[in-house]
Protein backbone atom coordinates (compact mmCIF):
# COMPACT_ATOMS: atom_id res chain seq x y z
CA UNK A 1 0.00 0.00 0.00
CA UNK A 2 0.77 3.63 -1.07
CA UNK A 3 -0.09 6.63 0.69
CA UNK A 4 -0.45 9.94 -0.75
CA UNK A 5 -1.38 12.82 0.99
CA UNK A 6 -2.17 16.08 -0.02
CA UNK A 7 -2.64 19.93 1.38
CA UNK A 8 -5.59 22.35 -0.34
CA UNK A 9 -2.87 25.52 -0.44
CA UNK A 10 -5.75 27.62 -1.82
CA UNK A 11 -6.55 29.13 -4.76
CA UNK A 12 -6.83 25.85 -6.54
CA UNK A 13 -3.13 25.20 -5.60
CA UNK A 14 -2.18 21.51 -3.85
CA UNK A 15 0.31 19.88 -2.86
CA UNK A 16 0.62 16.06 -2.69
CA UNK A 17 3.07 13.78 -0.65
CA UNK A 18 4.07 10.54 -1.89
CA UNK A 19 4.59 8.90 1.16
CA UNK A 20 7.53 6.66 1.00
CA UNK A 21 9.77 8.51 -0.63
CA UNK A 22 8.48 11.86 0.58
CA UNK A 23 8.58 13.48 -2.96
CA UNK A 24 6.15 16.41 -3.31
CA UNK A 25 4.16 17.87 -6.41
CA UNK A 26 2.28 20.79 -6.58
CA UNK A 27 -0.64 21.03 -8.88
CA UNK A 28 -2.78 23.92 -10.38
CA UNK A 29 -5.78 24.78 -11.96
CA UNK A 30 -5.04 25.04 -15.39
CA UNK A 31 -5.43 29.12 -16.91
CA UNK A 32 -8.64 28.30 -18.92
CA UNK A 33 -10.29 26.99 -15.69
CA UNK A 34 -10.05 29.75 -13.19
CA UNK A 35 -6.52 28.78 -12.18
CA UNK A 36 -3.03 30.53 -12.77
CA UNK A 37 -1.51 27.51 -14.40
CA UNK A 38 1.70 27.45 -13.13
CA UNK A 39 2.23 23.35 -11.78
CA UNK A 40 0.55 20.22 -13.57
CA UNK A 41 -3.19 20.23 -13.54
CA UNK A 42 -4.58 17.14 -11.96
CA UNK A 43 -5.81 16.10 -15.52
CA UNK A 44 -2.46 16.55 -16.09
CA UNK A 45 -1.09 14.54 -13.89
CA UNK A 46 -3.64 11.42 -14.55
CA UNK A 47 -2.13 11.70 -18.62
CA UNK A 48 1.38 11.92 -17.37
CA UNK A 49 0.85 8.76 -15.39
CA UNK A 50 -0.89 6.96 -18.00
CA UNK A 51 2.18 7.50 -20.04
CA UNK A 52 4.69 6.63 -17.98
CA UNK A 53 3.03 3.96 -16.34
CA UNK A 54 3.34 2.80 -20.03
CA UNK A 55 7.05 3.26 -20.91
CA UNK A 56 7.67 1.53 -16.83
CA UNK A 57 6.16 -1.69 -17.35
CA UNK A 58 7.75 -1.91 -20.79
CA UNK A 59 10.77 -1.56 -18.97
CA UNK A 60 10.34 -4.06 -16.53
CA UNK A 61 9.29 -6.14 -19.28
CA UNK A 62 12.92 -4.97 -21.35
CA UNK A 63 14.79 -5.61 -18.19
CA UNK A 64 13.78 -8.88 -17.79
CA UNK A 65 14.42 -10.23 -21.53
CA UNK A 66 17.78 -8.33 -21.88
CA UNK A 67 15.97 -5.42 -23.96
CA UNK A 68 17.51 -1.95 -24.03
CA UNK A 69 15.13 0.90 -23.90
CA UNK A 70 17.17 2.89 -22.57
CA UNK A 71 17.02 6.97 -24.34
CA UNK A 72 13.38 5.91 -25.20
CA UNK A 73 10.88 8.85 -25.44
CA UNK A 74 6.76 9.07 -24.85
CA UNK A 75 4.78 12.12 -25.15
CA UNK A 76 0.86 12.13 -24.17
CA UNK A 77 -1.61 14.57 -25.41
CA UNK A 78 -4.47 15.51 -23.41
CA UNK A 79 -8.18 16.73 -25.00
CA UNK A 80 -10.75 17.69 -22.64
CA UNK A 81 -14.26 18.12 -23.02
CA UNK A 82 -16.56 20.53 -21.47
CA UNK A 83 -19.86 20.40 -19.74
CA UNK A 84 -18.65 18.78 -17.84
CA UNK A 85 -15.10 19.09 -17.87
CA UNK A 86 -13.57 16.16 -18.11
CA UNK A 87 -10.43 14.31 -20.39
CA UNK A 88 -12.09 13.13 -23.47
CA UNK A 89 -9.34 12.00 -25.56
CA UNK A 90 -5.49 10.77 -24.79
CA UNK A 91 -2.76 10.29 -27.27
CA UNK A 92 0.23 8.27 -26.13
CA UNK A 93 3.38 8.61 -28.49
CA UNK A 94 6.11 5.96 -28.16
CA UNK A 95 9.31 6.47 -30.05
CA UNK A 96 11.38 3.30 -29.06
CA UNK A 97 14.93 2.71 -30.40
CA UNK A 98 15.48 1.61 -33.75
CA UNK A 99 17.48 -0.95 -33.06
CA UNK A 100 15.05 -3.17 -31.85
CA UNK A 101 13.80 -5.70 -34.02
CA UNK A 102 10.12 -6.52 -35.67
CA UNK A 103 9.07 -9.24 -32.45
CA UNK A 104 10.49 -6.90 -29.56
CA UNK A 105 8.69 -4.10 -30.89
CA UNK A 106 5.60 -5.74 -31.31
CA UNK A 107 5.57 -7.46 -27.91
CA UNK A 108 6.26 -4.50 -26.29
Amino acid sequence: MVKITGIYEGEKHCELTHGPSLCKISTDAPKDNFGRGEAFSPTDLAAAALASCMMTVMGIYAEKNHISLTGSRFSVEKQMKLNPRMISELVVQLDLPQALNENDRDTL
